[in-house]
């Protein structure tokens, strides 16, 4: 499933790759007739599609994976997940946790995620090590943490590792103001600028809760997203995150600029934060991806799972059953990820000339037989758990559902030094 067009399907075909670029799509018949490889992977029983693109998490938090469940989010926030990260997050926690997060992703079928943390340097490190490919944000928050001090000083350690990680083929940024309610004028404006003069994408949360909303217009006098335009901030390259409250005027807006809303259907389902209005947004022509959240608000890293999330619950708000179908939604986890991330020449969908991070899914198990329809079956009966391969940039990093070249035992003691840790 190439993705590109939308809705092709090719069957008994094959992919042809030198070192990490794919060179050819063609019916496997023409292949074996036209290329000597020096390997061959035949996937009898398997659907081939691009690595997934995870546009949103907070990957180190999978250290803190259900450390603070059934909880709303601002008490989420305020009274188990900051406090947390106040007595732990260090350069190794990121490090130990984006590993963690990384080696999730991998398995399931995520090439490329799109991060919004503290220590991104520690990030890039863990994402480098299981060969990933990561779109790190240069986190800016008004408030002191063991990592900055100040607006400016996120600001002035992010740009900083950018200029350091510039010729890292799998390492790219964002600015990544943290919501409206952490962020002030005067480091929005800023942020508005340095977005135009590098041409970085914008990751920011908005419209997450129906208190964002109140206590904006009490200290602002307008909803979180009129702000933001008037700062400059909307346009082409935004993503905004969860978009869950938007009036139809919001909505328009958001089409006009040509914003991109990462869905996090799991995480606002299970912080009861509410509902996207996906349908209308894709009606009105608003690109959307999907994302996972960090563990910590949804516990898994799946983007399997939030495809399906994403189609049920735009059917059941809708009443229309055929409201973002099957191929919709493996766009929305490919190829519209990574053109929000200003990617889409490079990864996304399986085209020549674009680089070889491919997942194969397995289709002969018990649970996902009879496949009828494989674009369907992807997003309603298979999951993470039968990804059998993934490449990025062309290296095979998982095996029939293995890591390779990485020694997952160690990470696992690890992580339980820092469960030790936390529990403490």
């Amino acid at each position: 499933m190439p993705i590109e067009p939308q809705g092709l399907v090719l069957e008994e075909h094959a992919v042809a790759v030198t070192a990490n670029t794919i060179v050819d799509v063609l019916p496997a018949r023409e292949a074996f007739g036209r290329y000597l490889p020096v390997r061959r992977v035949t996937l009898p029983e398997h659907v081939l599609i691009p690595g997934l693109v995870n546009l949103h998490t907070h990957a180190a938090m999978a250290l803190l994976r259900g450390i603070a469940d059934d909880l709303p989010l601002m008490d989420w926030l305020k009274t188990r997940i900051w406090p947390a990260e106040a007595r732990h997050v260090s350069a190794a926690f990121v490090r130990d946790g984006t590993l963690l997060a990384c080696a999730e992703m991998l398995r399931g079928g995520i090439t490329c995620f799109n991060d919004m943390y503290f220590f991104p340097e520690a990030a890039a490190e863990a994402a480098s090590c299981l060969g990933m490919r990561a779109a790190l944000g240069i986190i800016v928050i008004e408030f002191p943490t063991p990592y900055a001090t100040d607006a400016d000083d996120y600001l002035s350690k992010g740009l900083a590792l950018r200029d350091r990680l510039r010729d890292d083929p799998r390492i790219t940024f964002c600015l990544a103001p943290h919501a409206p309610y952490t962020v002030a004028d005067k480091s929005f404006e800023r942020i508005a600028t340095l977005a135009a003069q590098l041409d970085l994408p914008i990751h920011v949360h908005i419209h997450e809760t129906k208190h964002e909303i109140e206590q904006s217009l009490l200290q602002h006098g307008v909803r979180p997203l009129e702000r933001l335009q008037r700062l400059g901030l909307l346009g082409p390259g935004m993503i905004g995150v969860h978009a869950v409250h938007l009036n139809e005027r919001e909505i328009a807006l958001l089409a006009e600029n040509g914003c991109t809303v990462a869905h996090c259907p799991t995480s606002n389902m299970k912080l009861a934060s509410g509902v996207a209005p996906t349908v209308q947004l894709a009606t009105m022509g608003v690109q959307l991806g999907l994302g996972s959240d960090g563990a910590a608000s949804n516990n898994r890293l799946d983007l399997f799972q939030e495809m399906r999330h994403a189609g049920l619950l735009a059917k059941v708000t809708s009443g229309d059953a055929a409201a973002l179908d099957a191929h919709a939604l493996l766009r929305m986890a490919t190829l519209n990820g990574a053109a929000a991330l200003g990617m889409e020449h490079r990864i996304g969908s399986i085209e020549p000339g674009k680089a070889a991070d491919l997942c194969a899914v397995r289709l002969d198990a018990l649970e996902v037989r009879p496949c009828f329809d494989p674009p369907s079956h992807l997003v309603y009966a298979a999951g993470r758990e039968h990804v059998s391969h993934v490449w990025v940039d062309g290296v095979l990093r998982v095996d029939n559902g293995m890591l390779t070249g990485y020694d997952a035992s160690q990470l696992l003691d690890t992580v339980n030094l820092w469960q030790n840790r936390l529990t403490a």
